[in-house]
C-alpha cells in the first residue's frame, strides 16, 4: 500500500512531462509546417505587408471678400491609387475591368498605369464621394483612397465666369496655386502637410502601430479681402456689356480706395471659370491689368501736368498760343482732332484733352524733371500688388531718350505701363499727393482663428497735397465742360474728377491705323474721394474714343457703388 502511494507522485509526473513533450512536437511540426512547406506562401503574405507613410494633407485656407463672403472654399473628394507591386497579372485586368465605367476611364488606360513595379500610383484625382462609396463597395486588393479636398470658386457676374477670376487665380490637381492670389500667396493658403509611419496590409488599409512617427498638418491660413462681391459683380456684367456693345477685343476694370490701395473690384474680359482650369486654354489666365503692358495715351496727361504743376513751372491758368501742331525734333505732332484751339489755359489742355498743350508743359519743365516726375509716379515700376506675374518696363536712363519720346511720353505715347500701374498713377491726384500701395489682401486670419490685418502703405508722397487739389479741379473740368461728358452723374455735379485716354497700338515697330486702347479713370467725390476706377477697352470697333468706349462703363459701376455705399456728394 506504502510502495504505490511512492509510485503516484512519479506518474503524475512522468504524465506531465509527456504531455509538456506532445505539446512542444506539436508546436515543432507546426512551425516546420509553416517554415518549410508552406514558405513560399508566408513570404508572399509578408510581402504583402510593407511599410508606408501616408501624407495628412494640410486644408487649404479659404479666400473671403471684405464682408466675409466666401470667393474661394474647399469641397471634399477622394483619390484613387493604386499598388501595382502587390498585384498579379491577372488581378490587374479584373481590376482594369471593374474599376474603368466607375472611374469613367477605360481598361487600357487603367492597365497602363498599373503596368509599373511602384508601390504607389494613383487612377484618379478628387472624384466624388459617390464615387468613393462604390469603390469601397467593390473591395479589390491593392486599390485604395485619399480623403482630399477640390476648390470650388463662386460663379462670377457673366455666365461660364467664376468671380474674379484672373484676380484669385486657381490652385490645381496638386494643390499649387497659380496666377492671381492663389499663386501670390500659395504658401500661405497652403499650410504644411503632416505625415504618419503605417505598416499596409494587402488590401492597402493602413495599419497605424503606436511606435510609429506621426505629425501633425497645419492648416493654411483663411485671407479675407478687400473686395466687395457685390460691386465685382456689377462690374464684370457692365464690363462685359460694354465689350460686347463696342465689340472691343477685350475690356479690363479696376476700382480701389484711393487713401489705402484697398481693391474694391477687379474684372477681365474675357475670363474663366476656376472651377474648369483643366480645359481653360493657358492664354486666358493672363492677367493684363498686372501682366500685359499699354501704352496709356492721354490719362497720362494728369501725370505730365501734375509733375509741371508741381515744378512750379506752370499753374492752372497759365495761357499759351495753342496752334494745333508741335514740331520736335523735325517731327510735326499734332491733336487729336487735328485743330488748333488757340489761347487756352492749362486746365483747358487737360479739359480737352490736347496733346499739343502736354507737350508745351513737358517742354516748360525741362526734360530732366519731367522724367524724375515720372519715376515719382512709379512709372516704369512694380506697384507690387499682392497679385502674382506682376511685370513693368523699367524706364530707360534719361540720356538715351530723344526730345521727341519725351514729346509723345506727356500724352502717353511711347512708354509702357500696366493697368495697375497707371491707376496707381492717377490716384496720387486722389489721395492728396501721395503713391499709395496697391492690395488686395485685407487680413489674414491663422488657424487658431487670429486676425492678422495687412496695414496700408504710403510708398512715397509724390506731389504737395496743394498739386493734388489743382489736378484735382482741373480733372472736374474734363468731366463738366470736356472729353469726360459721358461720366456725369446727375447729383454729382462739380463732385466727378476724370480723364479720358485714346492711345494708338504699336505693332512692329510702327502703329497700327485702325486700332486704339480707350480708357478713362475717375474718382468720386473729388475732394474726399471714396473710390477711384479705371476702365479699359481694347480694340473697340464702334466707336474708338475712351470718351465713348470707357467713360460709359464707368458711370454705370460707379452709379451702382454710389448707391451700395451710400455715398454723398
Amino acid at each position: 500500500m506504502r510502495g504505490t502511494q511512492e509510485l503516484e507522485p512519479r506518474g503524475r509526473i512522468l504524465t506531465l512531462m509527456a504531455l509538456v513533450l506532445s505539446a512542444y512536437l506539436i508546436l515543432l511540426g507546426r512551425l516546420a509546417y509553416w517554415q518549410v512547406w508552406r514558405h513560399p506562401d508566408m513570404a508572399r503574405l509578408a510581402a504583402a505587408y510593407h511599410d508606408d507613410t501616408i501624407t495628412l494633407p494640410a486644408v487649404r485656407g479659404n479666400i473671403l471678400d471684405r464682408n466675409g463672403a466666401l470667393l474661394v472654399t474647399n469641397t471634399p473628394v477622394f483619390s484613387i491609387f493604386a499598388s501595382p507591386d502587390q498585384l498579379s497579372a491577372a488581378e490587374r485586368s479584373d481590376i482594369a475591368a471593374k474599376l474603368a465605367p466607375l472611374l469613367q476611364l477605360s481598361a487600357a488606360d487603367i492597365l497602363a498605369k498599373l503596368a509599373t513595379a511602384r508601390q504607389f500610383v494613383y487612377l484618379a484625382r478628387r472624384v466624388p464621394s459617390s464615387v468613393a462609396h462604390q469603390l469601397d463597395a467593390l473591395r479589390l486588393p491593392g486599390i485604395g483612397k485619399v480623403a482630399e479636398t477640390q476648390r470650388s470658386y463662386v460663379d462670377g457676374g457673366v455666365a461660364g465666369t467664376s468671380l474674379a477670376a484672373n484676380l484669385l487665380g486657381f490652385a490645381n490637381d496638386e494643390g499649387q496655386g497659380n496666377y492671381g492670389v492663389e499663386g501670390f500667396y500659395n504658401k500661405t493658403l497652403a499650410g504644411q502637410p503632416g505625415f504618419e509611419a503605417t505598416v499596409r496590409d494587402l488590401a492597402n488599409r493602413p495599419i497605424v502601430l503606436s511606435d510609429r512617427q506621426r505629425r501633425d498638418p497645419v492648416n493654411g491660413m483663411t485671407l479675407q479681402l478687400s473686395l466687395d462681391s457685390t460691386i465685382q459683380v456689377v462690374a464684370e456684367r457692365a464690363l462685359a456689356d460694354g465689350v460686347q456693345k463696342y465689340q472691343a477685343e477685350s475690356g479690363s476694370l479696376i476700382i480701389m480706395e484711393p487713401a489705402t490701395g484697398r481693391i474694391v473690384a477687379w474684372a477681365d474680359v474675357p475670363s474663366y471659370d476656376a472651377n474648369q482650369f483643366a480645359t481653360t486654354p493657358t492664354a486666358q489666365f493672363i492677367d493684363p491689368i498686372v501682366s500685359s503692358l499699354y501704352e496709356p495715351g492721354s490719362v497720362m496727361k494728369v501725370v505730365t501736368l501734375s509733375g509741371a504743376l508741381d515744378d512750379h513751372a506752370i499753374t492752372p491758368d497759365t495761357r499759351f498760343n495753342e496752334t494745333g501742331v508741335a514740331v520736335v525734333g523735325g517731327v510735326a505732332i499734332r491733336n487729336w482732332d487735328n485743330r488748333a484751339h488757340g489761347n487756352v489755359t492749362m486746365t483747358q489742355v487737360l479739359q480737352n484733352s490736347l496733346n499739343v498743350g502736354a507737350i508745351k508743359a513737358q517742354q516748360m519743365e525741362g526734360a530732366a524733371p519731367f522724367y524724375q516726375y515720372l519715376q515719382k509716379f512709379g512709372i516704369g515700376a512694380s506697384t507690387g500688388v499682392d497679385v502674382a506675374a506682376e511685370t513693368a518696363e523699367p524706364l530707360r536712363d534719361l540720356a538715351k531718350w530723344k526730345p521727341v519720346e519725351l514729346a509723345t511720353a506727356s500724352f502717353g505715347q511711347g512708354v509702357d505701363t500696366t493697368p495697375i500701374e497707371m491707376l496707381a498713377a492717377i490716384n496720387v491726384a486722389a489721395s492728396g499727393g501721395n503713391l499709395v500701395w496697391p492690395h488686395v489682401v485685407d487680413q489674414v486670419i491663422d488657424a487658431n482663428g487670429v486676425h492678422h490685418p495687412v496695414a496700408p502703405r504710403i510708398v512715397r508722397q509724390v506731389v504737395s497735397a496743394k498739386t493734388a487739389q489743382q489736378m484735382q479741379q482741373m480733372m472736374v473740368q474734363v468731366v463738366e465742360h470736356g472729353s469726360g461728358f459721358a461720366a456725369r452723374i446727375d447729383g454729382f455735379k462739380n463732385r466727378i474728377a476724370g480723364k479720358t485716354g485714346t492711345a494708338s497700338i504699336p505693332e512692329n515697330g510702327k502703329y497700327l491705323p485702325d486700332a486704339t486702347i480707350g480708357s478713362f479713370v475717375g474718382f468720386v467725390p473729388v475732394d474726399h474721394p471714396q473710390f477711384i476706377m479705371l476702365v479699359i477697352t481694347r480694340k473697340p470697333k464702334v466707336l474708338f474714343e475712351g470718351a465713348y468706349v470707357a467713360a460709359p462703363i464707368w458711370k454705370t459701376v460707379a452709379s451702382a457703388l454710389i448707391t451700395q455705399w451710400q455715398i454723398a456728394p
